[in-house]
């Protein structure tokens, strides 16, 4: 079975959409000639040509502006903006036009626009390219948010992102992006339908709720816990907006105890959310307080701060054995 990091699951991605459709359109900075800065878009300016994959200003809002406008005249725009600190003077064309055209238009202009966003952190760049911008979007009406944890989800994502026919934030984990994994695009895999999450391990003392690259971090924590007889579920949240919250509280009901890991900041993060959502979904049935593990509320540090700032093994571990010794008073 042929191997892909998941770099090379999200360039076979494009490669596939782009000969499966002839409206879908790549562009964004440096994705053309350099292949991206990533090199997700390596070589597909050389397979599809300079009008369907191609180079544009560093101008992020107009590089949105353009995804509308192309979406509007019946093209499926993927775009890039380079890394996701620098989306933040897109945000008016992504608020105000991609989540909005379709409801404003009374359903008469469609906005099937994937964008692609390099995001989190972990690979100790410097300032700005490290955020985490999936609570800030998932508030938005009319976008869909989605964060890939593997090679194979990345593949799956992106093409499912990419038929969907609403505006979808596709939120690449930077960090690894040159994890690899076995798979075979071609085989047949479960339906996966907008909004639904996966076990990737199964446990019955905790669930561990994440996405993107806290899966895997999860996982090494599941693992060392297990060394102590204690055995965690790792749910991968995967669809950030619309969550999956049968799926999770499915989980919880099993387990009883919860932990969200997240890298963003704590407050008003995704984790807030979700530890809603089971409060909602569970409160018979818990039996302790859902606990987060997240970054701090701070902006985020630089590379050599980082590995404090990201939530890490020790933490993720002391949140659970504080979930597990809980005792109502």
């Amino acid at each position: 079975m042929p191997e892909f990091s998941l770099q090379q699951a999200l360039n076979l991605a494009l490669c596939h959409a782009c000969e499966d459709d002839d409206r879908v359109l790549v562009f964004g900075q440096d994705v053309g000639v350099l292949g991206g800065v990533f090199r997700v878009t390596d070589g597909l300016q050389a397979k599809f040509g300079e009008r369907r994959v191609f180079d544009t200003p560093l101008a992020e809002s107009g590089i949105m502006g353009m995804a509308v406008g192309l979406a509007m005249a019946g093209w499926r725009p993927v775009p890039e903006i380079q890394f996701d600190g620098f989306a933040y003077p897109a945000i008016d064309q992504i608020v105000n036009q991609v989540a909005r055209m379709h409801y404003r238009s009374r359903g008469v202009l469609p906005m099937p626009v994937t964008l692609r966003l390099p995001s989190f952190g972990g690979i100790k760049a410097p300032e700005h390219h490290g955020e985490s911008l999936e609570a800030l979007f998932a508030h938005v009406p009319g976008l869909k948010v989605v964060s890939p944890s593997s090679p194979s989800q990345g593949y799956h994502l992106l093409r499912r992102a990419i038929a969907d026919p609403d505006p979808v934030i596709f939120l690449e984990p930077k960090s690894r992006y040159w994890h690899r994994e076995e798979f075979d695009p071609a085989a047949p895999v479960p339906e996966m339908p907008v909004g639904t999450s996966r076990v990737v391990r199964p446990g019955k003392h905790a669930t561990l709720v994440a996405w993107g690259a806290m899966v895997s971090r999860c996982l090494r924590a599941a693992e060392l816990a297990a060394e102590d007889g204690v055995e965690l579920e790792v749910l991968d949240l995967r669809w950030l907006k619309p969550i999956d919250a049968d799926g999770l509280a499915a989980s919880v009901a099993r387990t009883r105890r919860a932990v969200v890991v997240h890298e963003a900041p704590l407050t008003a993060g995704l984790g807030a959310e979700v530890s809603a959502l089971v409060t909602e979904r569970c409160f018979g049935e818990l039996r302790a307080p859902v606990q987060r593990v997240t970054g701090y509320d701070v902006p985020y540090p630089s590379g050599a701060l980082e590995d404090e700032y990201l939530p890490g093994i020790d933490r993720i571990l002391t949140a659970v054995q504080t979930t597990l010794e809980y005792r109502r008073g």
